[in-house]
C-alpha cells in the first residue's frame, strides 16, 4: 500500500506536466488515457501479475507497458509517466494516483466537484439545471458525478466539497422524525 503523500506527489507532478503550455495534451484526454491503461491492466490477470510481481524485471515491465501504450495509442507524456511509476516501483498505486490526479487537475483548472445521488435516473435537462444551481453555490464551474439510489424514495442529495444538500424524501422524513422526537 502506497501512502497518500506519495500518491499525491506523483499525481501533482503529472498535473504540473499536463497543464503546462508545452504539454500538447488535453487534460481530459490524459485522464481518459490513464483510465484506459488501468482498465487494460485490471482486465488481465497476467498483466496484473507482471506489473505487480517483484520477480519480473523492471526492463520486462517497461517492455509490457510500452506495448500496451502503443496498442492504446497513449500520448508520450502518459506513457513516460507510467514508465516512471514502474521504475520507482509504484505501479501498484496507479488507481490511487489516477483518482488523485483527476481531483488535483480539477482543482488546478478551477472546477469544483459535486456528487449527486437521485432516486431515479435524471434527464439531461434536470442534470443541467442541477449543475447550474450547484455552480452558483460553488462560485465556479462544477464537474458532476451522478448516481442512482432507489432508497432515497424521491428527490436528490448533492455533495459539494464538504457540504451536503439533502432534498430527498428519505432526508425530509428523517428530519421530520427528529423534530417530532424533540417535541
Amino acid at each position: 500500500m502506497t501512502s497518500t503523500a506519495v500518491v499525491n506527489r506523483y499525481a501533482s507532478a503529472l498535473v504540473d506536466v499536463v497543464v503546462s503550455p508545452t504539454a500538447g495534451i488535453n487534460p481530459a484526454v490524459a485522464v481518459e488515457q490513464l483510465r484506459a491503461f488501468n482498465a487494460a491492466i485490471k482486465g488481465s490477470a497476467d498483466l496484473r501479475t507482471i506489473i505487480a510481481s517483484p520477480a519480473v524485471s523492471v526492463a520486462r515491465k517497461r517492455l509490457v507497458i510500452r506495448r500496451i501504450a502503443e496498442a492504446l495509442q497513449l500520448e508520450r507524456i502518459i506513457r513516460n509517466f507510467l514508465l516512471v511509476l514502474t521504475d520507482h516501483r509504484r505501479a501498484e498505486a496507479l488507481s490511487d494516483v489516477i483518482d488523485s490526479f483527476d481531483i488535483l487537475l480539477d482543482e488546478r483548472l478551477g472546477f469544483s466537484r459535486a456528487e449527486v445521488v437521485s432516486a431515479y435516473e435524471l434527464t439531461q435537462e434536470q442534470r443541467d439545471r442541477l449543475s447550474a444551481e450547484l455552480a452558483t453555490l460553488a462560485g465556479t464551474a462544477v464537474r458532476m458525478k451522478f448516481a442512482v439510489d432507489p432508497d432515497l424514495i424521491g428527490g436528490v442529495t448533492a455533495r459539494l466539497a464538504s457540504k451536503v444538500y439533502d432534498g430527498s424524501v428519505r432526508g425530509r422524513l428523517a428530519a421530520m422524525r427528529q423534530r417530532l422526537a424533540v417535541n
